[in-house]
C-alpha cells in the first residue's frame, strides 16, 4: 500500500493535505509520476468519492502552479485549502462575464458545499478563449442545485449545480492567458490522475470480493477462486498499465504520449467493467444489498468510468496506430 492513508470521507475538509503524502506540483520525472499515481490508486482503494476530490484539488494547484506566475498563491492553497477544477457549463446559463459581472454557472461541480476555492471556466465552448478564474468559495458562495445530482454511485463526491448572480468581476482572480486550460499535453494528459483512481477502484472490488468469500467460507471453491484470479488479474494489469504510463509520458512526445494516455484510459476502463462483473458473479445479489460494501464500490465506480468521450479517443489511438506514432512494445 502507498503511504498515503485516506481516514477522512468526501464530506470533510482535510487540514494540509501534504500531510498525506500527495504532491501538488508537475511531476518532473517518471519516479514522481507514480508516486503521484499510486497515492492516487491508493485513495481510489479506500473510497472512491474522496478520491475524485483529491484528484481536482492536485489539478487546481497544479493548475495555478503551472499559468498563474504565482507560486506563493500555489504554496498556500495547497496547504490551507480543499480545491477543485468545475469546466462543466450549466445548460442555458453558462458562465460568463459581462460588464464587469459574473452571471451563470457550472454543472458537475464536484465538492460543491465543501471546497474552499474552485477554478472556473468562461468561453468553454471555445478551446482557444477559454479563461481560468480562481473563485474563493467562502466570500463568494454558489447556489447550490442540490436535488441535481440523483445518481446510483458518487453521491458522496457532493457532484452539484452551481450558480452566481450579479457577483462582482474582482471577486474573482484571473489564472493564467486565454487557452492555457487546455493546453496540452496537460490537459488531455491529466486523465493518468483519474484513470489511476479508477485501477484503485479495481483493486477495491478485489479486497471486497476475497474478504466476502472469507467470511462466507467460499474461498476454496473453484469457480469462485477463478472469478478471484481474474480480478487479481485486472486489478494488477490496471496498476501496470499506469505504472508503464509513467514512463512513456516522459519518453514520448506529441501524438503518441497523447495516444498512449487514451489507451491507459480505455484499457483500464474496460478492465473495470469486466471486474464490475466478475464481482457481481461472484457476491451474488447480496452485494447488491446498500449494507454491503461491494454495492458502493460497484456504483461509485460504474459512474466514475463514465468520463467523456470515449469513442473521440478511440478514433485518436487507432489514428495514432495507424500513422506509426505508437506500436506494441516491452
Amino acid at each position: 500500500m502507498s503511504p498515503l492513508t485516506v481516514q477522512l470521507s468526501a464530506s470533510s475538509v482535510p487540514a494540509g493535505l501534504p500531510e498525506h503524502g500527495i504532491s501538488c506540483t508537475d511531476p518532473q520525472t517518471p519516479e514522481e509520476m507514480k508516486c503521484l499515481l499510486s497515492q492516487l490508486h491508493a485513495a481510489g482503494r479506500q473510497d472512491l468519492p474522496f478520491a475524485r476530490l483529491l484528484e481536482g484539488h492536485v489539478d487546481a494547484i497544479q493548475i495555478i502552479r503551472r499559468y498563474s506566475g504565482m507560486p506563493g498563491l500555489a504554496d498556500t492553497l495547497a496547504k490551507a485549502s480543499w480545491c477543485g477544477v468545475w469546466n462543466a457549463d450549466l445548460p442555458g446559463a453558462p458562465l460568463r462575464i459581462e460588464s464587469g459581472v459574473v452571471r451563470g454557472g457550472k454543472s458537475f461541480a464536484s465538492g460543491a458545499g465543501s471546497l474552499t476555492h474552485a477554478l472556473v471556466t468562461t468561453a468553454a465552448n471555445d478551446p482557444v478563449r477559454v479563461q481560468l478564474w480562481l473563485v474563493d468559495l467562502q466570500k463568494t458562495p454558489p447556489h447550490i442545485d442540490r436535488d441535481w445530482w440523483q445518481v446510483v454511485g458518487m453521491q458522496a463526491s457532493h457532484t452539484h449545480r452551481v450558480s452566481w448572480s450579479a457577483v462582482p468581476a474582482n471577486a474573482l482572480t484571473r489564472i493564467g492567458a486565454p487557452g492555457d486550460y487546455t493546453r496540452e499535453p496537460w490537459f488531455s494528459g491529466g486523465a493518468l490522475r483519474y484513470v489511476a483512481i479508477h485501477a484503485g477502484g479495481i483493486a477495491a472490488l478485489f479486497d471486497t470480493v476475497r474478504t466476502h468469500l472469507v467470511a462466507r467460507e467460499r474461498e476454496r471453491d473453484p469457480h469462485q477462486l477463478t472469478r478471484l484470479a481474474r480480478l487479481f488479474t485486472a486489478a494488477e494489469t490496471a496498476a501496470a498499465l499506469c505504472d508503464r504510463a509513467s514512463d512513456i509520458w516522459f519518453s514520448a512526445a506529441g501524438e503518441a504520449q497523447l495516444a498512449y494516455v487514451s489507451h491507459v484510459r480505455l484499457a483500464v476502463c474496460d478492465l473495470a467493467m469486466s471486474a464490475i462483473a466478475l464481482t457481481q458473479e461472484a457476491i451474488g445479489v447480496e452485494g447488491l444489498f446498500h449494507d454491503h460494501p461491494a454495492s458502493r464500490i460497484l456504483t461509485d465506480l460504474m459512474v466514475y468510468l463514465r468520463q467523456p468521450a470515449p469513442d473521440r479517443h478511440r478514433e485518436k489511438l487507432g489514428k495514432a496506430a495507424a500513422l506509426g506514432c505508437i506500436a506494441p512494445s516491452l
